[in-house]
């Protein structure tokens, strides 16, 4: 397997939150603290949206256009062609020092999504589910750090990251009512590995977790064993998704915040996005329903 390429030195701040639109054959992703929604299409380029406050994850909408967004205390709508935003939840505007992280969509179109303590100290972040009839409920709490979550290919367990403990939490998941239950530890990271952050899926089962700290995705099997190693020349890797025609691209998101003029000299293209051709395909994002 190739190396991965930067395919946009974009020098994100925090980049993360990569989503793949299949309509649209482009990549969205974000640059949180820089507050910037970007779009990378391999046949149209390159374009950028700037807000005012933080964006942490998107995904596409099935009953109008446009996406829905967490930003800094909840979820909005935002139409990229008229640059259109609408507020749909406020969350957590009572706890100023937490903001939104990352968040994904499940196959019954509800928006899940985790909080974070800005400062990554206090344990004040939670796991909220966002329903299409624009429902909020707070489903876990007592997190640093929120990232995922993700699904195994059958939709019988989600997973969910406590990243500055460096923890993968498995859930059973009910598909049809969205409960979750029987929270457990998956996966305990070491110090050399970094922090778990950004997840995705592949179409095998296979569960790819970006590593913060330790410049890698690895692919793990349900069991949690290690089947393969993508290795960045980026130390802060956020976030992964399958992308491209047959789904077969893997885009990688990394960060340039916190690093100093030393370890950028030595990362020059940390910020940046990545794409790798991979052997494996994974699978389509899925559509907000509200």
């Amino acid at each position: 397997m190739r190396a991965p390429e930067c395919v946009w030195d974009a020098r994100a701040r925090l980049g993360e939150g990569a989503l793949w639109s299949a309509r649209e054959q482009a990549l969205y992703w974000v640059d949180i603290l820089g507050h910037r929604l970007h779009r990378y299409s391999p046949a149209q380029g390159r374009r950028t949206w700037q807000f005012d406050e933080e964006v942490s994850a998107v995904a596409e909408r099935a009953a109008v256009d446009g996406l829905i967004m967490t930003r800094r205390h909840g979820f909005a709508g935002f139409n990229p062609a008229t640059e259109e935003i609408a507020q749909l939840a406020r969350i957590e505007a009572d706890i100023p020092s937490n903001r939104f992280n990352d968040g994904k969509c499940d196959r019954q179109g509800r928006f899940w999504a985790g909080t974070m303590d800005f400062a990554c100290k206090e344990a004040s972040g939670s796991l909220y589910r966002l329903t299409p009839d624009l429902q909020c409920r707070q489903m876990d709490s007592g997190y640093v750090v929120t990232n995922g979550p993700a699904w195994s290919a059958d939709w019988r367990t989600m997973y969910h990251n406590d990243s500055v403990n460096g923890r993968v939490y498995a859930f059973d998941f009910d598909l049809e009512s969205g409960e979750l239950s029987n929270k457990r530890l998956f996966l305990q990271f070491s110090p050399e590995d970094g922090s778990p952050d950004g997840m995705t899926t592949d179409a095998d089962g296979g569960l790819w977790i970006a590593h913060w700290g330790a410049s890698m995705v690895t692919r793990h099997d349900p069991q949690g064993k290690i089947l393969q190693t993508i290795e960045l020349p980026c130390s802060q890797v956020t976030s992964c998704a399958f992308g491209g025609p047959d789904l077969r691209t893997l885009y990688i998101t990394t960060a340039a915040d916190g690093l100093s003029p030393q370890q950028l000299e030595r990362e020059p293209l940390a910020g940046g996005l990545f794409a790798l051709e991979t052997d494996i395909a994974g699978l389509p994002a899925n559509l907000f329903r509200g």
